[in-house]
C-alpha cells in the first residue's frame, strides 16, 4: 500500500478520534452545568424559604435591596445633574412652621392676613404663630393678640432676629439668661424655632407680670428695664401695637400702615423769670417764641 494512502487513512483516524473526544467533552461539560444550575437552583429556593420563615431576615433583605436601588436610582439623577434627588428630604414639611388659613378660626384668620400684610411675611407661618399664640395664651392665661404684639415690636416676626444684647428670636429672649428654659425643647438652638421661642416668650412674660402685678409693668421687667426711670416708650407701642391687633380680631378696619409710637406728650419747659425792667421795655411776654411752642 502506498505511502500516500497510510497517511491519509492516519489522519482520518486521528481526526475522528479528536472529533469524538471535543463531543464527549462538550457532553460532560453540559451535564456539569446543567447539574451545577439545578444545585444553584435548588440552594436559592432553600435560602427563599428560609427567608420567608424568617421575617427578620426578610426584614434585613428587603432593606439591602431598597436600599441599592435607592443608590442606584440617585447615582443615575445625580448624573443627569438632578441634585434634589440627592439631598431631598420628604420630612422637611412636618419641621415646617405653617398652617393653611382655612384651619383657623374667623378672628384669627383676619388677624393672621393682616399682620402678614403689614410685616411683609408669609401668611402660613404667621397662621402658625397665631394658632400657638391662641392655645399657649388661653394655657398661660395671656390675651393671645398681646403675645403677638411683643413679637411684632421685637422681632417684626423675625425668627432669627437676634439684638446687640443677645435677645434671640421671634420674642427676643435672652438666650444666654433662660438657657435652662430651653432644656425642653433640646437645647439652647431651639431659641431659632418660633413655636420653642414663643413658648418660652410666654413664660417669661407671664413670670415677669406676676412678678410686677400688672401687664404694663410686666411689660417693663420683660424688656429689662425694671431697675431704669423708663423702659424708652416700649410698654406702651406693645400695648397700642396689641390694641390694633385687637380691633383687627373684632373685625374692625386698621390701615396697615397704622403707628404703634405713642403720641409724645408735650412738656413745660422751664421759664426762668425775666427782669422788671428788661420785660416792662421790651413790651413783651417773659417767654421766648419756643417756649410758647411748646407750652401749645
Amino acid at each position: 500500500m502506498p505511502a500516500s494512502t497510510l497517511l491519509h487513512r492516519a489522519r482520518h483516524a486521528t481526526t475522528r478520534s479528536l472529533s469524538v473526544f471535543i463531543r464527549d467533552v462538550g457532553r460532560g461539560m453540559l451535564e456539569v452545568s446543567h447539574n451545577t444550575l439545578a444545585l444553584v437552583g435548588l440552594a436559592a429556593l432553600a435560602l427563599g424559604v428560609f427567608a420567608a420563615s424568617r421575617a427578620d431576615v426578610r426584614h434585613e433583605v428587603e432593606l439591602v435591596t431598597l436600599e441599592w436601588l435607592q443608590n442606584r436610582h440617585e447615582a443615575r439623577e445625580h448624573a443627569s445633574g438632578n441634585v434634589l434627588a440627592v439631598t431631598a428630604d420628604s420630612g422637611a414639611v412636618g419641621r415646617a412652621t405653617a398652617a393653611s388659613l382655612k384651619e383657623l378660626s374667623r378672628e384669627q384668620a383676619t388677624l393672621a392676613t393682616w399682620i402678614a400684610r403689614r410685616y411683609k411675611v408669609a401668611p402660613e407661618p404667621v397662621a402658625a404663630l397665631v394658632q400657638e399664640a391662641w392655645s399657649i395664651g388661653q394655657r398661660a392665661g395671656l390675651d393671645p393678640t398681646l403675645i403677638l404684639a411683643i413679637m411684632a415690636v421685637e422681632s417684626s416676626f423675625n425668627p432669627f432676629a437676634q439684638s446687640p444684647v443677645g435677645a434671640q428670636g421671634l420674642m427676643q429672649v435672652m438666650t444666654r439668661v433662660h438657657d435652662d428654659k430651653y432644656e425642653a425643647f433640646g437645647g439652647t438652638h431651639a431659641a431659632f424655632d418660633p413655636i420653642a421661642n414663643l413658648r418660652v416668650g410666654v413664660q417669661v412674660l407671664k413670670d415677669c407680670i406676676a412678678r410686677a402685678g400688672s401687664v404694663q409693668e410686666g411689660l417693663r421687667h420683660y424688656v429689662g428695664a425694671a431697675l431704669l426711670d423708663g423702659d424708652g416708650g416700649y410698654a406702651s407701642r406693645v400695648m397700642l401695637e396689641q390694641a390694633h391687633m385687637r380691633q383687627v380680631a373684632d373685625g374692625r378696619a386698621v390701615p396697615l400702615n397704622a403707628s404703634n409710637t405713642p403720641p409724645a406728650t408735650p412738656t413745660r419747659a422751664p421759664v426762668a423769670p425775666a427782669k422788671p425792667e428788661a420785660a416792662a421795655s421790651a413790651g413783651s411776654p417773659a417767654t421766648t417764641p419756643d417756649q410758647v411752642a411748646l407750652l401749645r
